[in-house]
Order: C-alpha cells, then sequence, then structure tokens
C-alpha cells in the first residue's frame, strides 16, 4: 500500500508502537498480511481495518458475511487471481465490474481484472478473513484432502490403494474404479502439500476471441497502439519490431538502419496489443501457430497536417508468442530524383543508360532494406511517360505509383512471379517490373522478355554486382544467355549521414587507418573526417538520415566474353574494375571525401 497499514492504525491511535512491533514479529514468523496478524494478535478486530481503509482510501466497505455473489459473476475470474490478489468478483453493472479486495490501492490487480475481463473496474473494501472464507466458498478449498464419497468426506489416508483395490477385485476394470471413489479424488485439492505447481499456459490452450476482442478494444491498448505508430513516424523509424520473451515484452524501432530498444512494455499487454495489431491488419486473430502478412492503412494528424500512412505488417509464430514486425511505408520519404539518392557522377550515368535501352535486363541487388525498391521506383518514374506501357509485379506493392499497372503477387492462388509475368508479356508492356527473380521459372521468362524487345527490371539477393552472375548460372540459366539478355548489374547498401547539426571534424584518425580501408595513400592527407557530437536533432546518436552507396557493373563486351567462358566472380570484378566500375567500398571511400559519412560506416557495410 502507498501508506502503510502500521502507520495508519499508529496515526488513528488504534494500536501502540509495541503492538506493531510484536505484529510484524508475528507475521515474520507466521507469513501473511499484516492486518492478519493485528487481528490474530486480538489488537484490532477486521471490521476496524476495513472502517479505517474506507475512510482513508474514499472506497465503500462491505460485509462479505451478508452477501451472495452470482455464480455467473463468479466465473469472470480464474480462483487463481482471486487467491493471488485477495479479491472477490460481486457484481457487474453494464461495462463496470464491482470487486472487493483487501487493498484497494493494488492498481496492478485491478489492471489484470481489467484486461482480462474487459470491463471497468469499481473497487469495495473488505477485511482479508472475510475474503479468504468468501474465496474458500466460492472457488473451494485449496488445502482441504478430502475425498468427495457419499460417505460424508473420510480423509485422503483412509481411501483404498489402488493396489489393495486391484487385490481384493482382481477382476476390476477402469469402468468399475468409480465404485470405490477412485475417480472422485479432488486432484485440485492436494497442490500445496508437496511444492506449489503452476500450469504454463501454452500456444495450444483455447483461444477465447470474445475476450480477445474486447482486450483489444480496451481503452489503453488503443491509445498504446497509437502511440507507436505515431512515434515511429515522428522519429523518422523504418520498422516497428514487437517481440515477445519468456519475461519481457520488448518493442524496438530501427531508424537509419539501426534497430534500438524504445520500450518495455508489461508481459499482460503481449496478447492485447498483438490482437489490436491484427484486427488493424485485417488477420485473423485466432490465428497463432501460422505466419499471417496484412497492412494498415491509416490517417495520422500531426502538427495540424493529415498524412496518410501504410504499415506492412507481418507476424510469426515464436517460441514464447507472436513477433510482429511493422514496416512503414512513408510515400513523403520516397525520393524519385535519381541525382539525390547518392550516385556517383559515372555510376548515375551508366545507370540512365541502361535503362533508356528499349529492351534488356536492369539487376539491383543488396540484402533487406537497402534501398533497391527506391531505386527501381525511381527508375520507373524517369521512365513513366504517355507513350509507354509499364506493368509492375510486386509482393507487396509497397507504393502506388501513378500510370503504372502495379499487381500484387498472391502465391496463395497461385499468382506468383512467374505467372504474372507469362501473363505481362500479352498486355502489350514496354517496360516490366518483377519484384524479385526467385527462382528458374521467373529468371527464364525474363531472360525470354529481354530478349524480344522489353525492358526488364528486377531484383536478387546478392552480396555484389560480381557475384549475380554466377547466382543466375547457379539458378540454371545458361551464361550466353545471361551475357546476352543483362544489360546493368548494380549492387547497393543503404549508410548514415553524419548530422548535420552537430557535424565537427576529427582530426585523430591515423592515416594507416585509411589506407588500410583502401584510400589511395596520395589521397589521405587531403581528407577531412566529420563525426557527429550528438543532439536533440540525431536523438544523440550523431547520425541523421542515410545516403546509398552503389556498385554499377555495366555489361560490356569484355565482361560479356568472361561471362561465356564461365569466369568466376573475382575475375569478372577485377575486369569491371580495370574498366572503371566503382566497388561498394570504393563508394563509401567517395563519401567519406565528402565528409557524408564515417569510417565506422563505411566498414560496417562494406568489404574491400
Amino acid at each position: 500500500m502507498p501508506v502503510k497499514l502500521g502507520e495508519l492504525l499508529l496515526k488513528e491511535n488504534m494500536i501502540s508502537p509495541q503492538q506493531l512491533q510484536e505484529a510484524l514479529a508475528h507475521q515474520k514468523t507466521h507469513g501473511g498480511k499484516l492486518g492478519k496478524a493485528f487481528v490474530s494478535l486480538g489488537y484490532v478486530r477486521d471490521e476496524e481495518i476495513t472502517s479505517l481503509l474506507s475512510r482513508q482510501y474514499g472506497v465503500p466497505s462491505i460485509n462479505l458475511d451478508h452477501f451472495e455473489v452470482d455464480p455467473a459473476i463468479i466465473k469472470l475470474i480464474p480462483p487463481e487471481t482471486c487467491r493471488k490478489y485477495q479479491i472477490l468478483p460481486l457484481s457487474r453493472s453494464g461495462a463496470t465490474l464491482t470487486i472487493a479486495m483487501a487493498d484497494p490501492t493494488n492498481v496492478f490487480a485491478m489492471d489484470d481484472i481489467k484486461f482480462m475481463t474487459g470491463y471497468n473496474v469499481e473497487p469495495v473494501v473488505a477485511s482479508e478473513t472475510s475474503l479468504e472464507e468468501a474465496i474458500e466458498k466460492y472457488y473451494g478449498s485449496t488445502r482441504s484432502l478430502q475425498l468427495k464419497q457419499d460417505t460424508g468426506g473420510s480423509m485422503l489416508g483412509a481411501a483404498p490403494s489402488l493396489k489393495d483395490v486391484m487385490k481384493d477385485s482382481p477382476g476390476l476394470t477402469v469402468d468399475d474404479m468409480a465404485s470405490v471413489g477412485l475417480s472422485e479424488v479432488d486432484l485440485d485439492s492436494i497442490a500445496d502439500e508437496e511444492a506449489d505447481v503452476e500450469t504454463v499456459k501454452t500456444e495450444e490452450d483455447e483461444i477465447d476471441l470474445n475476450q480477445l476482442a474486447r482486450s483489444s478494444e480496451a481503452a489503453p491498448v488503443v491509445k498504446l497502439t497509437n502511440v507507436l505508430l505515431v512515434d515511429s513516424l515522428k522519429r523518422g523509424a523504418s520498422d516497428i519490431h514487437i517481440e515477445p520473451y519468456e519475461k519481457e515484452f520488448r518493442v524496438r524501432f530501427r531508424i537509419d538502419g539501426i534497430l534500438y530498444n524504445v520500450m518495455a512494455l508489461p508481459l499482460k499487454l503481449k496478447d492485447p496489443l498483438t490482437s489490436r495489431i491484427k484486427i488493424m491488419a485485417k488477420l485473423d486473430i485466432s490465428e497463432k501457430r501460422l505466419p499471417q502478412d496484412g497492412r494498415i492503412k491509416i490517417r495520422l494528424k500531426i502538427e495540424d497536417r493529415s498524412r496518410d500512412m501504410d504499415f506492412r505488417v507481418s507476424c510469426l509464430p515464436t517460441l514464447w508468442g507472436e513477433k510482429i514486425v511493422l514496416r512503414l511505408l512513408d510515400k513523403s520519404k520516397l525520393m524519385l530524383d535519381m541525382t539525390k539518392l547518392g550516385f556517383e557522377q559515372s555510376s548515375l550515368e551508366k545507370f540512365q543508360r541502361a535503362i533508356a535501352k528499349p529492351y534488356g535486363i536492369v539487376l539491383v541487388t543488396g540484402p533487406t532494406g537497402s534501398g533497391k525498391t527506391n531505386t527501381l521506383y525511381s527508375a520507373l518514374s524517369s521512365l513513366n511517360k504517355p507513350d509507354t506501357n509499364i506493368m509492375t509485379a510486386e509482393d507487396p506493392v509497397e507504393f502506388n505509383l501513378m500510370g503504372i499497372n502495379q499487381v500484387q503477387i498472391r502465391d496463395n492462388i497461385g499468382l506468383n512471379f512467374a505467372a504474372a509475368l507469362r501473363s505481362f508479356l500479352r498486355q502489350d508492356p514496354n517496360t516490366i517490373l518483377v519484384g524479385e527473380i526467385r527462382d528458374f521459372e521467373t529468371a527464364e521468362i525474363a531472360i525470354k522478355a529481354a530478349l524480344t524487345g522489353h525492358l526488364v527490371l528486377s531484383t536478387l539477393h546478392t552480396n555484389d554486382a560480381p557475384s549475380t552472375v554466377s547466382r543466375m548460372v547457379n539458378m540454371g540459366i545458361e551464361p550466353f544467355l545471361v551475357g546476352t539478355a543483362v544489360n546493368l548489374i548494380q549492387a547497393q547498401r543503404l549508410i548514415r549521414r553524419v548530422c548535420s547539426g552537430c557535424k565537427e571534424e576529427v582530426r585523430d584518425v591515423p592515416a594507416k587507418t585509411l589506407v588500410d580501408i583502401g584510400v589511395p595513400p596520395e589521397d589521405v592527407g587531403g581528407i577531412k573526417l566529420f563525426k557527429g557530437r550528438g543532439c536533440g536533432t540525431c536523438n544523440g546518436t550523431g547520425y541523421k538520415g542515410r545516403v546509398g552507396l552503389y556498385e554499377v557493373m555495366e555489361i560490356t563486351e569484355g565482361l560479356r566474353d568472361l561471362i561465356l567462358m564461365g569466369a568466376t566472380s573475382p575475375e569478372i570484378r577485377r575486369k569491371a574494375v580495370e574498366e572503371g566500375m566503382l566497388t561498394l567500398r570504393m563508394s563509401g571511400i567517395e563519401k567519406l571525401k565528402q565528409g557524408i559519412t564515417t569510417v565506422e560506416e563505411v566498414l560496417r557495410e562494406t568489404v574491400a
């Protein structure tokens, strides 16, 4: 309690300081609550403590001896919860549930019951003794080890053992056991003698959909969900991770490519919060065993300005519950001007030259979150003219682009990339975007489309541009088809920019460090390095925003010959560098020379 019971009784002159010490000693020896110790020692009566708490906290008191509770109300709260918090449900009026409790200041108990039942909670004070008796009366004893026999309840020790029964009645069957009372043993009543055993809830337990839906609509859960969505937008996060563990329920934001812990939530919020997000994303809240994907579209009002926001939602069953990741799809952050993405001038010219060709394949590679979608949308935007028919197959469609025909892939009904691409070829397209080349079938159709007069843009998951050739050959595409159909392969990464608000020069970086990462020795003296000190604008990180690193490999005649001969990735890389390709590390060094990023960021995302 915020104010201890002993202090309250002393203040009211209901006990002496010596009696308080004796009660504390009694409590230490015998356990239980302090109020019970005072009553046991005869210093105060139960009714006096109840009356005192009622006056102190402005909560009505009740004598449970004169009150009969409806069995339907009793079923609202499980017995273990009542025993844990020393409470008893009394009555329900509309959306309000009245409960009797010995400690009316126990907000944890009231919150638990609110989330459990979906009702608002109104407390009244009752004495500890009367609560214990009422809980025993309505929920049954946890101590009495008795057989529920017709004879009136002989003790467990007097019951015949299974061995004795079988010896006396060799022909006894399982069905006959009921006649000697063995099937009537109250197993719940023999819990406390040996050990406290708690049943751990598993995901296979029966799901109460009504309770899940009610708890997800509770005001605190709705407010928490809204706070998460708005706060992620204000902080410039790209993803929200909601992760349940055995003893922790945490929320992390990915800001500028790095995950940060932002919130540790009570475990009791796990089911209500998960259900709330799944309902918003129009997912099945009863399905907790399979992954699900959905989308949330909301309109936010921030600083008197309304913004439409999309969140891509992914639910994944984990050991301790469903992990949810929400990807923010903020159209205002979509950069469609290729000159502002971070391309070096020579790399940009190669890329623009490749997408200006009437046919062939342009591949963009890199891990998830490396900006591939942004690059491809920028390319489509520059190609989007009234005389051009552009078709895209995406999983999922992240942004809606005016004038471009976008198709959402649905594997569950057979609409995969290969099927969509096959249909596109009957739609008279000029330019085709395939979200990802995942298998031989999709790659084969993309190659055929490129060789029959279509420009094909797509992505692959590889580490760099030269290894993409080997990846396609490993898929089953003949090297001569790769060399003939592919115009350009581009690998990319995103690294963090130094915050312009707290940017300062760093002078103590050894020259050897710069040489080791690939800076030519003759250029070391002319490089000025910067870092962010940390300010309010960048939340103390020293970084704000991101910029791309680009490795653009144009398929020249020299490279085409190597591909036809089945050259390895290192051989293709050496030849491409000889012909002027900037590797990802070289692109990072260019960003260092411009004072855009730090050595740590370049090392984090690139290899020499």
